[in-house]
């Protein structure tokens, strides 16, 4: 069976955009998902990337426009300024890792209802009672919101290590098992073609 490790942050707003698509994808082809949330501000940081708020301003401005094109194409809501944004992505992060090792849930669900509390429910990702609730509406247990905090946090630098040692460099950010790398979910299409080749 095909592997894509997926890279990614619950704070990126193109991680929301991607919705479900690479479950469909990866459901279409027979490959499995390896789901690695990482600290996106140090991937950056480590690979030569500029956070958004210290992008010049010309950049700033496309990518929100981006962002709500994207949004009405995709049929998703979108908040462009969310309340709580930049936030803590860690807590969330850590139960995405504890929710993987645990199972019996739907991780692509529980991804995509964190990334969406944050970019169209003005909700903050960093506290357990929200996180908690995404858990328990993907199928999983809601206690992973406090009780995977230690095996999350371990899985977090290690992802982030991971994502440099493998050429990743942004999120949402794609590998297959054979290295073909994929960057955005503009890329999703790619990954597509290239699984059925």
């Amino acid at each position: 069976m095909a592997r894509i490790d997926y890279y990614f942050s619950p704070i990126s707003p193109f991680t929301y955009l991607a919705g479900q698509k690479l479950e469909e994808i990866a459901g279409r082809h027979g490959a499995g998902i390896a789901y690695r949330p990482l600290d996106v501000a140090q991937l950056f940081g480590r690979t030569g990337g500029v956070p958004p708020r210290d992008r010049h301003p010309n950049r700033q401005a496309y990518r929100l426009q981006d962002m709500a094109r994207v949004a009405a194409i995709e049929g998703l809501d979108i908040n462009l300024r969310p309340a709580h944004w930049p936030t803590n992505a860690a807590p969330a992060s850590f139960a995405i890792i504890a929710a993987q090792d645990a199972g019996g849930g739907d991780l692509g669900a529980l991804v995509h209802g964190i990334c969406r509390a944050c970019w169209a429910e003005e909700r903050d990702i960093a506290e357990d009672a929200v996180v908690a609730e995404a858990l328990e509406a993907a199928g999983f247990d809601a206690g992973l919101a406090s009780g995977g905090m230690l095996a999350g946090a371990e899985g977090y630098a290690r992802n982030l290590e991971d994502a440099v040692a493998a050429g990743v460099f942004g999120a949402p950010f794609y590998i297959t098992d054979d290295d073909q790398r994929f960057w955005g979910q503009d890329r999703l299409a790619h990954l597509d073609w290239y699984l059925g080749r």
